[in-house]
């Protein structure tokens, strides 16, 4: 009894699917028809181009090699009609035309994909794959041109979209004959500007996706390294970020994105001697930048090279006496020597006197630097008001107390 009410479902089932797909087939020529229709009437080529695609949607079209024919022939068709109106300086939407182009190469690799599928015998003999392949070869620059049009517009994700599958026409065997990968020159400068859409959109992956090729344009290798850093930071990378980071200071060391980026990842760490090393080397490449010269005295200072921190800071000074960081490193440079000198418990006449004159010294240097940044109480109360403390500045150390009472909590 089961064995029989199964096979009842069975054959109810084969039926009901058997008929469906004569409804489907009997749909399927009928909108084939149609759009033969629209193709000779030279018109409504985007309802052509619609009754395929709606067609394919079905799972019994997918491999039905005369849909995709019709698909294509209505985008060419629309292709031509739009590069008629250009030509003849009619108004039209530019950005139509590279969609027209990307389509055109969707559905012929699409086509490929089923057209080069092995027979039987484990054959693959594409029917299509040369005719096509030459075809698109002669619109391949568009792919390149719409990415660089979209990039123009700020549009970064459509501008990716069009150099990646320009990008990947080397790697297609619908191409094969062309050898892009070798004779086609702009690969790298179409993968640069690929990564530099990613980088843009913050998607890493994209931005990764056409390194290797990115590279090899020399003309933005030193932009691509940028990308590259801040796209490694962005995924916490520290060690290929510090590395890139390194590669760019040492290929561009005039070019301050590599060195601040170092100096900030340095200093955050509280590596002074990795900091000192790198700005005594951009130094010799450029012994007159300013910035480079107050992060050595900086380095100099959180280094405890006191004495070389203030003959340093003191040339910084006698070039340009209005930077205030000069005066707070050569000042706290003497603050901590006379600091250090007077943490000893027994300290003979010559000795309480040196640190008497390192006090004396520090103030001049703290006070210009309070002077030049006024609002960097922070720094300068503590250090004034042990100086006035030792220095025995009565009027000034009550006023210093008062300043950073306020400043509690």
């Amino acid at each position: 009894m089961i064995n029989r009410v199964l096979a009842i479902l069975i054959f109810a089932f084969l039926t009901t699917t058997g008929f469906a797909q004569k409804e489907v087939l009997r749909a399927t020529k009928k909108d084939i028809s149609q759009a033969r229709t629209y193709l000779k009437a030279g018109k409504n080529f985007d309802k052509a181009e619609k009754l395929m695609r709606d067609r394919l949607k079905d799972s019994i079209n997918r491999d039905n090699q005369r849909i995709w024919l019709l698909l294509f022939e209505s985008i060419k068709k629309q292709y031509d009609q739009g590069n008629e109106k250009l030509y003849l300086k009619q108004k039209y939407d530019t950005a139509a035309l590279f969609t027209l182009t990307m389509k055109m190469f969707d559905v012929l690799e699409g086509l490929d994909t089923i057209d080069a599928r092995p027979d039987v015998n484990g054959k693959i003999r594409p029917q299509y794959r040369k005719r096509h392949g030459e075809f698109l070869s002669n619109y391949r620059k568009n792919l390149y041109n719409g990415g660089l049009y979209y990039l123009s517009k700020q549009k970064y994700s459509e501008a990716y979209h069009f150099l990646d599958k320009y990008i990947a026409c080397a790697h297609h065997p619908l191409y094969a004959p062309f050898r892009y990968a070798e004779t086609d020159k702009l690969l790298p400068e179409a993968s640069y500007w690929a990564a530099y859409c990613g980088y843009k959109n913050q998607d890493a992956c994209a931005t990764f996706h056409h390194t290797y090729l990115a590279l090899k344009d020399t003309a933005h290798y030193c932009s691509m390294l940028q990308f590259l850093a801040d796209t490694y930071n962005m995924e916490s990378d520290t060690t290929r970020y510090v590395k890139t980071l390194r590669e760019g200071f040492e290929k561009y060391p005039s070019e301050p994105f590599f060195f601040s980026r170092l100096y900030d990842f340095y200093s955050t760490q509280a590596n002074w001697n990795e900091v000192l090393s790198l700005s005594e080397q951009a130094l010799r490449n450029d012994s007159t930048d300013m910035t480079v010269k107050l992060v050595k005295s900086s380095a100099l200072l959180n280094t405890s090279q006191y004495d070389e921190c203030i003959a340093f800071a003191d040339k910084i000074i006698a070039t340009n006496n209005s930077l205030a960081e000069p005066f707070y490193n050569a000042g706290m440079s003497c603050f901590y020597q006379a600091v250090e000198f007077d943490k000893k418990l027994r300290k003979t006449k010559k000795q309480q006197q040196q640190i008497t004159k390192l006090y004396q010294k520090s103030l001049a240097y703290m006070e210009r630097y309070r002077a030049l940044a006024p609002n960097e109480s922070k720094r300068w109360a503590l250090p004034l008001y042990t100086i006035y403390l030792n220095l025995n500045m009565g009027s000034e150390f009550d006023e210093i107390n008062s300043i950073i009472k306020k400043s509690k909590p």
